[in-house]
């Protein structure tokens, strides 16, 4: 397995930077995996740490060195992080639970499978054009006029995220079969919503991705002016030569089976389980709504 892999995150006009991202891999799969911990919400940037430690923590369990069933690793690792942050709020105490959006991408056998929840995307570039992207959970993208009776909701409001009472959606994509030189990006709304599709899909083809992304950030930042997100990118580009020009180029056939490799911040994960049933959101879940509800009622 053989691919170069670039990592940026800029701090725009914002008083922090909540995004985080990452990458891991074993000699036969790779896991790269970005989040945006949301704004108006408590510690948006702890939920997308707990997040990439979490899904993070179970590719390094499950990938032996191959995963099993891909599918089944990513929407049960984004339901073990989602957990993990109710956990986390429930420990804490919090009223308002920490949230982010999550997008998470695998590469095994020579195919790409991904998951995303809320608005932070992947795109896919094949042969300089955009062969697909992901599709925000927000009205704007899923229809286009919002819901009898919510005719004046911001449709680019998410309608889900993780580390929220409710129970996540998501979609998973693939597998999808890579081609020398495809492009793969992971982003959060800070470019997206600065750059177009096209602009996109552009840079990312005509450049190697240690040249395109950075350009592609600052472009968004320069665009964007004082009132610009953050900007968060990780990207790569799949069977490149053997002859790299940087360090950021990654071949994992030298290596043995039990490697793991990370550029994931590791963390205290206390009571990670393996198999995090819907039962155990539930419990969570309600855990959340009954502190809501006690609050509320000595406020009462």
């Amino acid at each position: 397995m053989k691919f170069s892999v670039f990592q940026i995150s800029r701090r725009g006009g914002r008083e922090k930077n909540e995004d985080r991202m990452g990458y891991c891999y074993t000699r036969e799969s790779g896991l790269f995996v970005l989040a945006d911990g949301m704004g108006g919400h408590p510690e948006g940037e702890v939920a997308a740490q707990i997040a990439l430690q979490t899904i993070s923590a179970l590719f390094q369990r499950q990938a032996k060195p191959q995963l099993k069933d891909v599918q089944e690793f990513l929407s049960g690792a984004l339901l073990a992080a989602h957990h993990q942050i109710l956990r986390y709020a429930t420990e804490k105490g919090m009223l308002d639970t920490p949230r982010t959006t999550l997008v998470a991408a695998v590469l095994q056998a020579g195919t790409a499978t991904w998951i995303h929840c809320g608005d932070s995307r992947l795109y896919m570039v094949r042969d300089g054009d955009l062969l697909t992207r992901t599709r925000d959970h927000s009205y704007m993208e899923l229809r286009n006029t919002p819901p009898p009776g919510l005719e004046r909701i911001n449709r680019n409001v998410l309608f889900t995220c993780l580390g929220s009472p409710t129970k996540p959606i998501y979609d998973i994509t693939g597998p999808v079969y890579l081609e020398q030189g495809d492009r793969i990006l992971l982003c959060s709304d800070g470019l997206w919503g600065t750059l177009s599709d096209d602009e996109i899909a552009k840079q990312l083809g005509r450049n190697t991705v240690s040249h395109a992304v950075p350009e592609l950030v600052e472009d968004a930042l320069r665009k964007a002016g004082d009132s610009s997100d953050n900007v968060t990118v990780v990207a790569l580009e799949w069977e490149t030569p053997d002859a790299f020009e940087s360090t950021q180029g990654v071949s994992t056939d030298s290596i043995s089976d039990d490697v793991f490799a990370s550029t994931i911040q590791a963390g205290p994960l206390d009571g990670l389980v393996d198999d995090l049933d819907d039962a155990a959101i539930e419990r969570s879940i309600a855990e959340i709504n009954e502190a809501i509800r006690r609050s509320a009622a000595r406020k009462a």
